[in-house]
């Protein structure tokens, strides 16, 4: 096993130990709290990004489907004769034509939800992946901390990868026209933002590291600020 038995912690949580290694890794885990507190979270961060997300459609809108479908006149069959069929002009009601709009519409609401739930499960997805991937580094190390007012934030990272990802989950809601921001302090205590952040967020940060010694969470007014707010809601040594 490799001299820094606590590093295996991601490559245990993806499965990829060998077996012997997995059996003495897991003899330490039921000494090491530290070991067992990191499983612990990556695993609940590996779940957490690989179960798809979906969007329920409204609870009325099957049944306002199934509405329309039974007022709208469907169309006739196709006939197969080789003679053309003569069919009659007719003038669509104003009824008539408003009832397969409002169908029209609805199928189209069916659509987007359906899109939409299509576009998050891809994000989920590419994020596990870029998570997983960020674990199997040798160097790869995780801190955590709780943040103030609820939740915690955990920061994976991979100095090597000069690539780090910061899960937020749990926090609690901010008001209108307040957001959560990322900091990267340097060792002069100088802060770099990496961006905005909601209650229950992903972060990929890709450069940058080099130098870093800390990750910051404050709360400031919508949009951003280019100067963090003091006292910080968290600050996670990644050193």
């Amino acid at each position: 096993m490799t001299p820094d038995v606590h590093a295996l912690t991601g490559p245990y949580v993806l499965n990829a130990l060998p077996e012997d290694e997995r059996i003495e890794f897991e003899a330490h885990l039921a000494d090491c709290a530290a070991c067992s507190a990191e499983v612990a979270e990556l695993r609940e961060a590996s779940t957490k990004l690989g179960t798809a997300v979906g969007t329920p459609p409204p609870p009325a809108l099957k049944a306002r489907v199934l509405a329309e479908v039974a007022t709208t006149r469907q169309l006739p069959p196709v006939l197969r004769s080789a003679e053309p069929l003569k069919v009659k002009k007719s003038r669509m009601s104003r009824r008539s034509f408003f009832s397969l709009a409002a169908a029209g519409l609805a199928v189209a609401g069916a659509g987007g939800i359906a899109i939409d739930q299509y576009r998050e499960n891809q994000r989920t997805e590419r994020q596990n992946e870029e998570l997983a991937a960020l674990l199997a580094q040798p160097d790869a190390k995780t801190a955590r901390d709780a943040v103030e007012g609820g939740g915690r934030a955990t920061i994976v990272m991979s100095p090597s990868q000069d690539r780090a990802i910061v899960l937020l989950h749990g926090l609690r809601a901010l008001p209108d026209g307040k957001t959560y921001q990322l900091w990267l302090m340097d060792r002069s205590n100088t802060p770099h933002s990496v961006g905005l952040a909601g209650p229950e967020t992903t972060t990929v940060i890709q450069g940058g590291l080099a130098n870093k010694v800390a990750l910051g969470i404050t709360v400031e007014n919508a949009p951003g600020a280019t100067s963090p707010t003091f006292p910080p809601a968290a600050l996670i040594a990644m050193a």
